[in-house]
């Protein structure tokens, strides 16, 4: 006991946070079950261009998908505060596996209504392991502190995710056929839930109860103004993977599709890496705020129109700084959700977001040959989001980072 007769805090370094236990497993199950985010999209775009199908009608797949997963998640949210982990994400994880499963067997050319309804069934049932575990985290991790580092290393690595999945899907493609592709996609994706499902943390949760004076996600000023400003975020980070495709073009090299997005994914790694670590004056909301402005300024050097060796370079810079801002996001809203209501309101989030990321790549690709209006892009969402953000008013007794 301490000479004020206070217990010490527990301690916050990323290596002391891992070792908690279940941490270290929530975690690398929750990446490895995300992991078909990034690998389906890619999956069916081959399986459709390698049956002679077109690639618009591979790209309206892919889209669907990710569509259809980022739609599905308030509802799926509200399921699982309402009736536990389990019983949700355990049989959306195998429906969305045994979908994947079936569309290795059809063909998307002559088939193309079955694969359609096949691929946002799996969308839909893709399992809410992200939303799953911002809940969990209060329970294995009580300190705000443990939480923060969790949740940065949580951040940093999920750009890997969107550069290692597509990767993976073209190699087991291009080596034993697209049926391997979406066999190992829906293989990882089972395998990845089951590690969290089985989990004592998981299978336990259960949410507090719902206050039915409290007001609805949407219905609070403060997260609707979160949930407005998130799409800005997601539209720059939608855009920097676009304008990766038309600097490839622009400079004849192919390999700058997928370097870019390489390379902000890796700063966003070493920026969550570098959160985590130590502890950070200010609070939350100050964390909020001071990491979106540099998220955005990070985003101007794009406004020369460098070469291929210095964009690589500098996108680095938003990717640092990336990690801030969805972790300062994710831990504000877990101050201000409802009681009973966080994985709703999490997974309102990451919808958020995810209307972003489409938004961004959307206006990417229509403004690909224009190359100044494409370089600005990031950096419009980016400002946007603070822009949003800058009106947020503090609230009374704001949570402190320790």
């Amino acid at each position: 006991m301490t000479l004020t007769g206070r217990r010490p805090a527990p301690p916050t370094a990323l290596k002391d946070v891992m070792a908690t236990p279940h941490v270290a497993r929530l975690l690398a199950g929750t990446l490895l079950g995300r992991l078909p985010n990034g690998m389906a999209p890619a999956a069916l775009v081959l399986l459709v261009t390698h049956s002679g199908g077109s690639v618009a009608f591979g790209g309206t797949l892919s889209a669907l998908y990710i569509l259809a997963s980022a739609l599905s998640q308030p509802v799926k949210g509200r399921l699982l505060d309402r009736h536990g982990q389990t019983r949700v994400s355990g049989p959306a994880a195998l429906i969305n596996a045994a979908s994947l499963l079936t569309l290795a067997f059809v063909s998307a050319r002559t088939q193309p209504a079955l694969a359609t309804a096949l691929v946002a069934l799996a969308g839909t049932c893709t399992p809410p392991l992200e939303a799953g575990l911002r809940a969990l985290w209060s329970s294995v991790l009580p300190d705000p502190g443990q939480r923060r580092v969790a949740l940065a290393a949580d951040t940093g690595s999920q750009g890997l995710l969107f550069v290692v999945g597509p990767m993976l899907a073209a190699f087991l493609a291009s080596q034993y056929g697209t049926g391997a592709a979406l066999a190992a996609t829906a293989a990882t994706g089972l395998t990845g839930s089951l590690t969290v499902l089985t989990s004592a943390p998981s299978r336990h949760w259960r949410a507090p109860a719902r206050n039915p004076a409290s007001r609805s996600t949407l219905a609070n000023p403060a997260l609707l103004r979160l949930l407005l400003a998130l799409p800005g975020i997601g539209a720059a980070t939608g855009a920097v993977t676009v304008w990766a495709v038309a600097m490839a073009e622009q400079h004849a090299t192919d390999m700058l599709t997928g370097l870019i997005p390489g390379a902000y994914a890796a700063g966003s790694l070493l920026g969550g890496l570098l959160y985590g670590r130590r502890p950070w004056p200010g609070n939350t909301t100050t964390h909020l705020l001071a990491g979106t402005a540099a998220f955005t300024v990070a985003w101007l050097p794009l406004l020369t129109l460098p070469g291929p060796g210095p964009a690589i370079a500098l996108v680095l810079l938003p990717g640092l700084f990336l990690p801030v801002v969805i972790t300062s996001a994710f831990l504000t809203a877990d101050r201000l959700a409802p009681a009973g209501n966080l994985t709703e309101t999490c997974a309102w989030m990451i919808l958020a977001l995810g209307v972003g990321t489409a938004s961004g790549t959307a206006l990417g690709g229509a403004l690909a040959t224009h190359p100044l209006p494409a370089a600005a892009l990031p950096l419009a969402g980016a400002a946007a989001a603070l822009t949003v953000l800058s009106t947020t008013r503090r609230h009374r007794a704001p949570t402190t980072t320790r």
